[in-house]
């Protein structure tokens, strides 16, 4: 009786490891079964914060000549601005940076003029339309004697999107809507159903210019990447 009950133990255990086996099989199988697909969406928006600096020079040896110089270039800046709908608040005086072309030890040029004064009005506004308008007609300071330079690459005017945090609920959705979409087509290719998500991330949003040439228009676009299980 002894060794039929060691037999029937053994033939049990015997069976309990293959089902164990099978089950791991079955998961391992079933975990190795998912899709990874990405969800976009993209949109156009106008900017609506601009930053515009507009920069003057006066060159001269005489310092009190030239901030009495500055002074008034400042002004008639500001006049020009404020009379087209500018509003103090949004208009910002920094103060003059002045260079001593005779301070470099190391640069014996002789220079027609020693000091290279740089005064800067800076605008930021939310009114971009306007502002933009206003910089198409920035010539018409030259009527009045004014010359507005070229501060390059770190002057250039900057066009933002700040309002963007509104959007991001509804890009998420159409985001994800996407991306199930895209999984929902492969499990039916693959005559498979989508099951629960695996893993999820919701991605980064970015914010770029359209193109070049139209730096006002920007670009918001965010990619998300979801994992799911598939099943027969």
């Amino acid at each position: 009786m002894s060794r039929i009950r060691e037999a029937i133990i053994l033939a049990l255990g015997i069976a309990f490891l293959g089902l164990c086996i099978k089950q791991g099989i079955n998961n391992f199988a079933e975990k190795d079964r998912c899709v990874t697909v990405k969800g976009l969406s993209e949109k156009e928006v106008e900017a609506d914060k601009v930053t515009w600096p507009i920069k003057t020079k006066e060159l001269g040896n005489d310092l009190a000549v030239l901030y009495g110089n500055i002074n008034v270039t400042t002004g008639k800046i500001k006049d020009f601005l404020m009379k087209n709908g500018v509003k103090a608040e949004e208009i910002m005086v920094d103060a003059p940076t002045v260079i001593d072309m005779n301070a470099n030890q190391y640069n014996q040029q002789i220079h027609t003029y020693r000091y290279n004064i740089t005064s800067t009005i800076t605008v930021t506004s939310r009114n971009v339309k306007l502002i933009r308008s206003i910089i198409a007609r920035q010539g018409e300071l030259l009527k009045q004697g004014v010359a507005v330079v070229d501060g390059g690459y770190e002057s250039r005017v900057e066009y933002e999107y700040v309002s963007f945090q509104q959007m991001k609920p509804a890009m998420m959705e159409e985001a994800i809507k996407n991306a199930q979409t895209t999984a929902e087509k492969f499990a039916e290719n693959s005559n498979s159903k989508l099951n629960k998500i695996m893993t999820a991330d919701q991605g980064q949003f970015s914010i770029s210019d359209r193109d070049a040439n139209t730096p006002y228009i920007k670009k918001v676009r965010v990619v998300t990447t979801i994992t799911y299980s598939l099943k027969d």
